[in-house]
């Protein structure tokens, strides 16, 4: 049996539409099987809400009198991009303030202009005979803009790696907040909700489907930038007019450490036209599955711990090698099963209809990492070899090394190689002016380390954060492997 476009759209028009929500799907397929629920079922409501740093906003204010051709424009002291017409702006969600960055960025700015707040503009121009004004102060609300189209490269991906931290310091990253020694971990998506879990070959996806988006209406225009089929790591590329939208479904967010970016609505109708996909749309979370990713390793060496599904993922607590960790969604379920409803509610009411893609979306696209022509230096490109002593030395022993091999830092470690510590060359002068004796009593305990294939831009990072001059490089099981200093890049 299949069903068509038209068919469907006349029962939406004629008020006799059967619409479901994807979790009220599972439940009718295992109640009834596919087969039935084709012949039944019209369409499936999809629903996802979580952050989406690859959206943004093309905003048009119109003419000035005498007119500018911005070169530089802050909204709200957020920098906006100008590269287009005179008057245009694109303004991304994670662009921040410039004067108090990880409080308020982009995202947060077209919540408050969604919400219809007023917007602070200040913009600066070169001039030209056409453009002869220099500067503009002024404030804007939603309704005095031309166009306010929320347009975004990257959004709604298929499915997200759940993140974890193997190192032994907090890490501030896009997928949040990661605890030391796997302290944690974190996911993102809707699972057995997500739109493009719920039509995983892109049969019913693609340029210019119409959908939800900010609690609007917003539209499909292609495959979203890093889309990558063969993955299962599918996104979309969406597009729509802001002032239709609500504050609800267009939240700005701020990672402590990291960012400003901003969670986005998404709801796709998947039209029931044959048996397979009433099949694919009962997808279920254990079905889904994701890898956990340790994120305390660069991204070349990253390891896959091992595959996992959205139904353990959601249980709030996973197991990592035996060990039981908290684990929390960066997405609002919540907010996905009501945007699934109402746009369920909007079908069944005749306030939206389905249109098949002009062009279904790419499902042999290839992913490819960004060509580098210029091969990166890491840490072990530069380390030498450690300067050590026990953590049971004399400070006199400690001295002596530091003259005798030149050097103004030591390691301290224990007889197996472990490491305890690290003492300067200053730390020596100072114990030997307080009279003491004892490397325990000068040792700095908390080290900030390195590993091998760190970056040594991040290693650089790291020293200038701490105010350090020196990183012990150290593998996974704590022990020494040598050291890194400012010294061998300046």
């Amino acid at each position: 049996m299949t069903k068509t476009y038209e068919e469907i759209n006349n029962k939406i028009k004629n008020g006799n539409v059967v619409v479901v929500t994807a979790e009220e799907m599972i439940k009718f397929v295992e109640q009834n099987g596919p087969k039935v629920a084709a012949e039944e079922i019209d369409v499936v409501t999809t629903g996802t809400f979580g952050p989406m740093c690859s959206s943004g906003a093309f905003l048009n204010f119109g003419h000035s009198d005498p007119p500018i051709k911005f070169e530089h424009l802050w909204l709200n002291d957020v920098h906006a991009y100008h590269g287009n017409a005179a008057v245009d702006c694109y303004i991304g969600v994670t662009r921040m303030v410039d004067i108090r960055p990880f409080e308020y960025g982009g995202g947060h700015l077209i919540e408050d202009l969604v919400a219809g707040k007023k917007i602070r503009l200040r913009g600066n121009s070169y001039t030209t005979d056409c453009y002869p004004l220099s500067e503009i102060n002024t404030e804007f609300s939603i309704d005095d803009l031309n166009q306010a189209i929320l347009c975004n490269p990257r959004n709604a991906y298929q499915r997200y790696v759940c993140a974890v931290n193997s190192t032994d310091r907090t890490l501030y990253t896009y997928m949040g907040k990661l605890l030391p020694n796997f302290g944690n971990a974190h996911f993102a998506g809707a699972g057995e909700l997500s739109p493009l879990s719920n039509d995983p070959d892109y049969e019913t996806i693609g340029i210019g489907t119409r959908i939800f988006l900010g609690g609007g209406i917003g539209y499909v225009l292609g495959e979203g930038t890093q889309h990558n089929p063969k993955g299962r790591f599918g996104t979309l590329f969406v597009k729509g007019d802001l002032k239709q939208m609500s504050p609800e479904f267009l939240r700005g967010v701020t990672y402590p450490k990291y960012g400003s970016s901003m969670c986005v609505g998404i709801g796709i109708p998947i039209p029931i036209l044959n048996e397979g996909l009433a099949l694919k749309t009962a997808i279920n979370n254990s079905e889904i599955l994701t890898d956990i990713v340790d994120y305390g390793v660069p991204r070349r060496n990253r390891p896959n711990i091992r595959q996992i599904s959205y139904k353990e993922l959601y249980s709030g607590e996973i197991d990592i090698n035996g060990k039981k960790v908290k684990c929390s969604s960066l997405s609002s379920l919540y907010h996905a099963r009501k945007i699934a409803s109402e746009l369920k509610n909007w079908i069944k009411k005749g306030k939206f209809l389905l249109n098949p893609p002009a062009e279904t979306l790419p499902t042999d696209s290839n992913y490819k990492p960004m060509r580098q022509t210029i091969k990166l230096k890491f840490v072990k490109d530069l380390k030498k070899k450690a300067v050590i002593c026990y953590e049971d030395c004399e400070i006199k022993k400690v001295a002596e090394r530091i003259i005798d091999k030149n050097t103004n830092h030591i390691i301290i470690t224990t007889h197996d190689n472990k490491l305890r510590g690290i003492v300067t060359s200053f730390d020596i002068t100072k114990a030997i002016a307080q009279d003491k004796t004892e490397i325990k009593e000068i040792i700095t305990k908390r080290v900030i380390t390195t590993t091998d294939n760190e970056p040594i831009d991040v290693a650089a990072r790291k020293m200038k954060q701490h105010e350090i001059s020196a990183l012990p490089v150290i593998d996974d099981q704590n022990n020494v492997l040598g050291i890194i200093s400012s010294e061998e890049w300046m």
